[in-house]
């Protein structure tokens, strides 16, 4: 009996052999070359598709032990193979690969020249196959072209402006970097940078206006902040429509204490946006600073409307009715602030500053010390509300030597625990009572 030689599939004349018997079976069962082609097809994709699980699993493996070396090549493997598949994981993690390893003391010289041989590529790949990223993944192909790799500025530039082009949103930090370009690169006579840093602050500091150092950046640009005014009063005209750039003016502005010019724009914001609360309160205080009180009380009536648990739209109404001399209907919005707010200790102490104001306007007599009193009662009750309103405490010390004394109670016949109304032609709009101490 013969010998029998196993057969080896991996023989090339073998395999055509077993092909073409394949084949001529085939066609006598009456089975079609495309449709088996089909079938090999099919398997062939089946295992490509088993193969890409495999080198992302193997990546994602090395990954989470943070064994970055080790990750890095499967993690290119599984982006050469499919740049799609798993782009929501995939490009993160790469870009942490990468960032990790350039930065870590124990990598080659030789290791970290092909990152950064490679890393803008890595972020083209994400930036065209994981969309919703884009922005992201552009800022950071822009910070590592300025910082990693160096290239010219303007290309760095046009980088970032595409980063904000493709989100808005992204980082202040990233807008920053670009500001910062503009700025040390500006020059009146061969581009537009300067005003363009204009723009990047002025957003910046409409976007964190808790930020100090968006205005800072802004004043820095300028010789004095009235040119800022200026300049940005200019970019409005040229373009009148765009809000933007009217709340930009409006609010540099108001920085610079030209009430006048803020007024202007916030007008013209206000007839574009009526609901609008920002622009609203902006337009009263400027109505308020410029002595126009009256647009200023119907602002803040429309604020109340607007927002109507708000406690500092009563307050600063009750401002404007003081203003006028109108106590009453100051009194009256300053508890109200009080009240929508459960207890306001600042509320009632501008409530005390009216009765202060009230008795001054008079003359000095029983009756005006016994308004005094009333006002250092109601002192004391808006501490009781905040403890840390000082300037209440300081008022009740002011007002040591205004107050009734013991004697002057005492010859007038008023006993301890007496209940004396407040009257006289000054204060027939107080309608209170103190009690003798």
């Amino acid at each position: 009996m013969k010998n029998k030689v196993p057969l080896n599939l991996k023989d090339k004349t073998l395999k055509r052999i077993i092909l073409n018997t394949v084949f001529a079976l085939m066609m006598i069962v009456g089975v079609s070359f495309s449709s088996y082609a089909n079938k090999l097809n099919s398997i062939s994709e089946k295992s490509d598709s088993l193969k890409l699980i495999e080198q992302y699993s193997l990546f994602s493996e090395y990954h989470k032990n943070r064994d970055f070396k080790s990750a890095l090549p499967y993690g290119w493997a599984v982006l050469e193979m499919d740049p799609k598949k798993f782009a929501k994981w995939i490009y993160y993690k790469m870009e942490e690969t990468l960032w990790y390893l350039h930065d870590s003391s124990d990598v080659a010289p030789e290791m970290i020249e092909s990152i950064q041989d490679t890393i803008e590529y890595l972020y083209d790949l994400a930036i065209e196959n994981f969309h919703e990223a884009k922005g992201y993944f552009q800022s950071r192909k822009a910070y590592v072209c300025e910082i990693w790799l160096e290239h010219p500025t303007e290309k760095v530039i046009r980088e970032y402006e595409l980063a904000i082009k493709f989100d808005p949103e992204i980082s202040s930090f990233y807008y920053n970097r670009l500001g910062q370009l503009y700025k040390n690169n500006a020059d009146d006579d061969e581009n537009d940078y300067k005003s363009k840093a204009l723009e990047i602050y002025s957003y910046l500091s409409e976007r964190e206006p808790d930020n100090p150092a968006w205005p800072s950046e802004l004043e820095s640009l300028v010789d004095n902040i009235e040119q800022l005014v200026e300049l940005l009063k200019r970019a409005w005209d040229f373009d009148r429509e765009d809000l933007s750039k009217a709340w930009k003016f409006a609010m540099t502005a108001v920085r610079a204490n030209e009430h006048e010019q803020a007024i202007e724009a916030l007008e013209f914001l206000v007839s574009r946006v009526p609901d609008n609360p920002s622009y609203l309160i902006q337009l009263a205080a400027a109505y308020q600073k410029t002595d126009k009180l009256t647009k200023a009380e119907e602002a803040y009536k429309k604020l109340i409307e607007l927002e109507p648990d708000k406690r500092e739209h009563y307050l600063n109404l009750g401002i404007i009715y003081k203003d006028r001399g109108q106590l009453s209907q100051a009194r009256t919005m300053y508890q109200r602030a009080s009240d929508v707010s459960g207890g306001w200790g600042l509320a009632i102490f501008y409530e005390g500053l009216l009765y202060e104001q009230a008795a001054r306007g008079c003359e000095f007599n029983f009756e005006t010390k016994l308004v005094y009193q009333f006002a250092v009662d109601t002192y004391r009750r808006a501490r009781s509300m905040d403890a840390s309103l000082t300037q209440a405490q300081e008022r009740i010390n002011a007002l040591g030597n205004s107050v009734p004394t013991q004697e002057d109670y005492f010859f007038r016949g008023h006993r301890s625990g007496a209940v004396l109304q407040i009257t006289g032609s000054c204060f027939g709009w107080i309608g209170r009572s103190i009690t003798v101490p």
